[in-house]
């Protein structure tokens, strides 16, 4: 029985590669000489470390630039308020991975209401779907890639 898998995940290599890149462009940038500023990459966390707030959104705007440019979809970043103090000013961003359970209940219910010939379930922090027939599960896909879920969603082990 054909089967594949409905995952949100963020290539964490990518994503180092894209804070190395985003530090290195801060250490050039005229507009931050003389401020301590930098990207620190922790777990599933990059954290933002300025002088004041404003660094700080001229940082996110660098940030987003260099993961759009590695193909990190931005729907995966959960922006942290600002934190500020007399000298320093911090934020964190996190990155999110899997489904969560509210979201895969709602692509459940989603795909069992558009009547396709398939079952869903879930499993863990990913979503099973399978069918009797290939165009069945691409009709899924498709169904999937139109409704806009919050998180980015990649459609992983297809299996005839």
């Amino acid at each position: 029985m054909p089967s594949f898998d409905v995952v949100s995940e963020v290539d964490l290599q990518e994503v180092r590669n894209a804070v190395d890149q985003a530090n290195r462009e801060i250490g050039t940038r005229f507009d931050f000489k003389g401020i301590d500023a930098s990207f620190e990459l922790a777990d599933d966390k990059v954290l933002l470390a300025g002088e004041q707030e404003f660094h700080l959104q001229q940082m996110m705007d660098i940030l987003r630039q260099k993961l759009v440019k590695r193909k990190v979809d931005l729907a995966s970043l959960d922006l942290g308020e600002p934190v500020s103090t007399l000298s320093a000013a911090r934020q964190e961003v996190n990155l999110k991975q899997g489904l969560d359970s509210d979201t895969a209940k709602r692509i459940v219910k989603a795909i069992k209401a558009a009547k396709l010939k398939v079952q869903a379930q879930i499993q863990g922090d990913q979503l099973r779907v399978t069918g009797k027939k290939r165009d069945d599960l691409q009709s899924v896909i498709a169904f999937l890639r139109d409704d806009d879920w919050g998180l980015p969603l990649q459609f992983t082990n297809f299996r005839d």
